[in-house]
């Protein structure tokens, strides 16, 4: 059975995946004819049945290896030699890892707050359109799409070729450029617009997002607040601002904070369109590279650290938020 635990062909890791499950299912098999076999059992023996198995999965799955990475960020690029806060203060000091936290910065501020706007945008007016669902389906549509997919999309629109008589551009924005009388642009390698480029995308794919979830929450306004806004005078902008938006804010918390942790953890556009070069690189997409690409363990880590510290207030306030908006209803 030693083999099982070391599996390396794919027919030893099917094998492996079905031992995996059919012992979840005589653990669980198990655990539920516990609770239910007595007529009254202990609420203690329920509470343990219930619960024990999700802490064991929480504990395996993500206390150990976050424990363990964040050991393993002291040590040097073999895991051998302890070498404390170094890898930390390379991740701080170094032009090229300051580079990588100044995208990342970047792309936290522009992406929640643009798709943000523009999904309030959309909610607003789009809902006063005939063709309503028509319209919010065609905006939710990039959702749809695997990062990976848009960023293969995108890329195809960024596409350049050198300006040469008789040949058109492959890149749709490109193209555009010619047409209008201008030179067509290398736009995934100029820095730093590039970064700009690739944020579009995730702009473009969370728009949707926002969109439906302010639409529902705009819907969501009780009439009476709105017939007696109207009749105090309020129209229009009045309208928006002192009703619709101080209503709306819980919807507006959550998706900027669920955009943002989104955002921070970026990984497929980055490595689709431009492998992280020419500066275009992000903390999650420098983890993988340092530690898969360089093998780089301790530095991998420590990045994977950094990045996990950058999620937790995002994910605290979030938290307060709804139990704020829960305290006043």
């Amino acid at each position: 059975m030693d083999w099982l635990l070391h599996a390396n062909t794919t027919t030893e890791k099917l094998v492996l995946m079905v031992v995996a499950i059919l012992l979840f299912v005589v653990v669980m098999g198990v655990v539920l004819f516990a609770v239910d076999r007595p007529k009254n059992p202990p609420k203690g023996l329920v509470i343990g049945a219930f619960l024990g198995p999700s802490v064991l999965l929480l504990a395996f799955g993500l206390v150990y290896p976050g424990l363990r990475t964040i050991y393993t960020s002291f040590f040097d690029r073999t895991g051998s030699e302890y070498i404390g806060f170094d890898n930390y203060v390379r991740a701080f000091t170094q032009d090229s890892f300051q580079l990588v936290l100044r995208n990342t910065a970047l792309w936290v501020v522009c992406v929640p707050l643009v798709a943000t706007f523009l999904g309030l945008l959309y909610a607003v007016l789009v809902d006063r359109t005939r063709f309503e669902k028509i319209a919010k389906g065609l905006i939710f549509l990039p959702m749809a799409i695997s990062m990976v997919g848009a960023g293969i999309i995108w890329k195809f629109v960024y596409e350049f070729k050198p300006n040469q008589q008789g040949i058109q551009q492959t890149g749709l924005l490109n193209q555009l450029l010619v047409w209008v009388g201008f030179e067509p642009q290398q736009f995934l390698l100029t820095q730093p617009m590039n970064t700009f480029f690739l944020i579009a995308v995730m702009i473009w794919i969370q728009t949707g997002f926002a969109m439906t979830i302010l639409s529902a929450a705009i819907k969501a306004i009780p009439d009476d607040i709105v017939e007696a806004a109207q009749l105090d005078g309020l129209r229009g902008v009045g309208m928006f601002r002192y009703i619709t938006v101080p209503s709306i804010r819980p919807a507006l918390v959550v998706v900027v904070t669920t955009i943002a942790m989104g955002t921070l953890k970026v990984f497929d556009i980055v490595r689709t369109m431009t492998g992280g070069n020419f500066g275009t690189s992000v903390v999650a997409n420098e983890f993988y590279t340092q530690s898969f690409r360089q093998n780089n363990a301790g530095l991998g880590a420590a990045l994977a650290v950094i990045l996990f510290v950058f999620v937790i207030p995002l994910v605290v306030y979030n938290i307060r938020q709804l139990r704020i908006t829960e305290e006043i209803r």
